[in-house]
């Protein structure tokens, strides 16, 4: 047997926070060392932080985290860790998002990402280098390139987050050339059903390159990406560890390299492709330490998770069924908020215009769950309550329904609710827009904006005198086809469910109430959906289903369909409705969302939680200015 003891770390780390970012891994790894870790596994870029975008561009900030790595290898020197770690490393007019590799106070070498993400939310393109095979530079003393690394419990590789996304990535050479156990150390943002997907791909990979393959991700949020942490160690395809989502801390497994070495030496398809890759191509080279590593002699074979060996060592969590991914979805919008909040150290308080609706009962819930992270975090001994501020600002036409589900949620939270009525600005600012328009009167919209517009203006002179984090409420639905105020709903500092479709945020809604029975929810539910900005206005009956409404956006602008073919496709999903009313709908949908760019341009930032973002800096980038000619038909 070779037994080995890994930890896998998440690491929430701050952009730019170098010192305490590497205060952090000291830490973890002085905790990891006392429990006998030989290989301590760190996120991506965990010392500058991630993502960074353009900080890159000084060059102090990449010395500084460097300089952090060297600090790293002193502090670690006498625990006898192996340590992997991620960072940023300048090697003349090149930048390489690297793996380093430290051991006994020495940085063994630095390995760079060769795949490099330029989608979705993804830039590292336009900044960074690849990596690739063979390479062979010098960082600073360090050497950086294609490198697996040797010690005395077997021969160990690194690589990059996106590197393992690939079949054709590097672990394959690196696997052929010896590698034993390969460590990835990610940053990967959170999607919803994003952890099945890559529990079976890196599965797949471990099955493959018949490997003990070990993945490390970053937790915690930086403006509006959202990371979940968690981990694997899978044994040859075989999962034996996962590591706990959505919190900071590590988790350790014990492996025996033997049985790794063994299934290699049975699997024929495996050594036939390694004896074709061998007389192809030089291995890659190998780093060698001669220095001890954590002593392994009181380690104990792995037991079965199960009472029987026979069955899988690692039980599967109900996470991927609808309220697993229900109830992530809503432990990544807290975490989403609460960092924002934390890591800005600009805000008091968090501020929501409550209007006894959907999408601003939505926000309040996620703001109170993010209350609760943050008074857990600072160690305030504050109720999640008190960091939370309502107010409800009504109108003529707003309902009694709304009034009381706003009061009642409130009461229930905890929270007190502020109303303060805009009748009075109201009539005022109609009367100076007639005065505008020579005696004229203002539109029907324009009269509707005006009160979205007196509830914002409030909320923000609120958060400027009280300091507060101002959380804008909009749904993606609405967004999507512009049923939104610039200047009014629109507004905020934060946006919290701007990338959550409206049935969505029913569906969260009533996740909530199942779990903790809040009435305020069930009163909500109960009212027709719309802004109460005129006399019974009903969102339905101006726009569309918003089920019908949420497929149009899927179809169109997330698989891409022109209007003619998601009208096609609604026929298939609606059965039950009018064809002619569906096509209706369709090119409406498409109209209206081309027509509602220039209004989510102006949108604050969002948090990121799916495959499809209306965030022009982000996700899915469309020019402001276009035609809809290409998509009559």
């Amino acid at each position: 047997m070779r037994l080995l003891k890994i930890g896998v770390a998440n690491v929430n780390p701050t952009v730019g926070a170098v010192e305490s970012n590497t205060d952090d891994l000291i830490a973890q790894a002085s905790a990891m060392g006392n429990q006998g870790v030989a290989v301590a596994c760190f996120p991506e870029q965990v010392i500058g932080g991630y993502p960074p975008e353009d900080l890159v561009q000084w060059r102090s900030f990449l010395a500084a985290q460097y300089e952090q790595l060297e600090r790293y290898a002193a502090a670690t020197a006498q625990s006898h860790l192996v340590s992997v770690v991620g960072l940023l490393a300048p090697v003349g007019g090149q930048i390489f998002n690297v793996a380093a590799v430290v051991h006994a106070g020495e940085i063994l070498g630095l390995v760079p990402k060769e795949k490099l993400p330029s989608y979705n939310v993804f830039y590292e393109g336009r900044t960074l280098s690849r990596g690739g095979p063979y390479l062979e530079l010098d960082a600073g003393g360090a050497p950086l390139g294609d490198y697996v690394f040797e010690f005395e419990f077997g021969r160990l590789a690194v690589e990059v987050c996106e590197d393992a996304w690939s079949p054709d990535g590097p672990m394959r050479r690196r696997c052929y050339s010896g590698a034993e156990i390969v460590v990835n150390v990610s940053a990967s943002p959170y999607r919803v059903g994003i952890s099945a997907t890559r529990r079976e791909m890196l599965a797949t990979r471990s099955a493959d390159n018949e490997v003990t393959f070990v993945y490390a991700n970053a937790v915690g949020a930086q403006d509006g990406l959202i990371y979940d942490g968690g981990g694997y160690v899978f044994q040859n395809g075989r999962l034996e560890l996962t590591a706990e989502r959505f919190r900071e801390g590590f988790s350790t497994c014990v492996v025996d390299l033997d049985r790794t070495l063994r299934l290699r030496t049975e699997n024929t398809t495996w050594r036939s492709d390694c004896e074709d890759f061998m007389e192809g191509v030089v291995p890659v080279p190998t780093i060698r330490s001669s220095a001890p590593v954590a002593d392994a002699s009181a380690l104990e074979y792995p037991a079965p998770a199960s009472d029987s060996y026979f069955l899988p060592q690692v039980t599967l969590t109900a996470a991927d069924g609808r309220h697993g991914v229900l109830d992530e979805l809503m432990s990544a919008l807290a975490l989403g908020v609460k960092d924002y909040y934390c890591k800005t150290g600009a805000f008091s308080c968090l501020g929501v215009a409550l209007s006894g609706g959907r999408d601003s009962l939505m926000t309040l819930l996620v703001a109170w769950h993010a209350a609760a992270l943050i008074v857990e975090q600072e160690g305030s001994g504050k109720s999640a309550s008190s960091l939370v501020r309502a107010f409800y600002m009504p109108s003529r036409y707003s309902t009694d329904g709304t009034r009381g589900a706003a009061a009642t949620i409130c009461d229930e939270l905890g929270i007190e609710l502020r109303t303060i009525a805009i009748d009075d600005a109201f009539e005022r600012e109609i009367e100076a827009t007639r005065q505008m328009l020579d005696g004229d009167d203002p539109t029907e919209i324009t009269r509707q904006n005006v009160q979205a517009r007196i509830r914002a203006q409030r909320m923000w002179n609120w958060a400027n005198s009280s300091g507060a984090l101002f959380l804008q409420t909009g749904d993606m639905s609405e967004k999507a086809v512009g049923y939104t105020t610039i200047g009014g709903d629109l507004e905020g500092a934060l946006s919290v469910i701007a990338n959550i479709p409206k049935t969505v945020v029913v569906a969260l809604l009533e996740r909530q109430l199942e779990q903790h029975g809040w009435k305020g929810i069930e009163e909500t539910l109960a009212t027709e959906p719309g802004p109460e900005l005129a006399e019974a206005q009903e969102a339905e009956n101006e726009l569309m289903p918003f089920a019908v409404l949420d497929a149009c956006l899927w179809l169109y602008a997330g698989e891409k369909l022109a209007p003619a073919e998601v009208a096609s496709a609604l026929l298939g999903a609606f059965p039950e409705r009018d064809p002619e009313q569906l096509r209706g709908w369709a090119h409406q949908f498409a109209k209206l969302f081309s027509r509602s760019i220039y209004k989510w341009v102006q949108a604050p930032l969002s948090l990121h939680v799916g495959s499809l973002d209306l965030d022009r800096e982000r996700a899915l980038q469309l020019p402001v200015v276009q035609s809809d000619e290409w998509s009559r038909g």
